[in-house]
């Protein structure tokens, strides 16, 4: 256990010290959600609890971690590509730490990102209960871990066929973004369209995020969303230790 907590450490750092040495680059894969942010944001109307802000803000914050933590796995491909994850696959570093290092290093960016949105919107309207924010991070942590995991998984299924990996990344991306309305409610949707969205865990993780951002920190949806959380950790992890084992230098 010993080892394999160093070496975990070890990928972690490794994994890090690119985005600390530039952190624009996360700041630049935020373009989108905050594009989103700009244009969407003044076209809703105010609820009844406020700002509409309130509302759609946690979503942004979602969809950034969306955004950036399913394409993770391109850098993957590129290390494939140019023969460093050879070297990586015949190092003393136990298989199982190849992924989860490269899994936890996602909750960095998402942390970054999530403040970097939440400092944007202060100055317009937006309310921020730091308690229930910071357990919406940790929900977000754990979703990150997994979805990372089945991103990189996704990059060694398709080493050979880099169109492969984007062909699949942005065909499930926004069907997951827009059934987890992330963008508009569902509630008044078509019958098949809530059905798709209940099946969607993406769904549970958007609501408990924005319920946490908003102060509730007691309540069943909160429950659920970290369930659908750990549920995409969990699996995603596990997917991506089997499919790393398995890969041949």
């Amino acid at each position: 256990m010993t080892t394999f907590v160093s070496d975990t450490t070890t990928v972690f750092s490794r994994e890090l010290r690119p985005v600390l040495r530039d952190p624009f680059s996360v700041i630049f894969s935020m373009l989108q959600p905050l594009l989103f942010l700009a244009l969407f944001a003044p076209l809703l109307p105010d609820t009844g609890g406020g700002s509409a802000l309130q509302w759609f803000v946690p979503g942004i914050v979602v969809m950034s971690c969306l955004f950036g933590t399913s394409a993770t796995g391109a850098n993957l491909l590129f290390e494939i590509q140019t023969g460093s994850h050879e070297r990586m696959l015949v190092s003393p570093l136990r298989r199982p730490a190849l992924i989860v290092g490269r899994a936890l290093k996602e909750i960095v960016p998402m942390l970054v990102q999530a403040a970097v949105i939440v400092l944007i919107t202060l100055p317009f309207g937006f309310t921020l209960h730091v308690g229930g924010a910071l357990l919406a991070l940790v929900v977000l942590a754990l979703f990150s871990v997994g979805l990372g995991s089945l991103s990189y998984t996704l990059a060694l299924a398709a080493r050979n066929k880099e169109w492969m990996f984007w062909a699949v990344q942005q065909t499930l991306l926004f069907p997951l973004l827009l059934l987890a309305g992330i963008l508009l409610p569902i509630d008044n949707a078509p019958g098949w369209l809530r059905t798709a969205s209940q099946l969607n865990p993406l769904t549970y993780v958007v609501d408990a995020v924005r319920v946490l951002f908003n102060g509730e920190v007691f309540s069943a949806t909160v429950g659920y969303g970290v369930l659908a959380a750990f549920a995409v950790g969990a699996v995603g992890l596990g997917i991506g230790v089997r499919a790393m084992r398995r890969t041949t230098a």
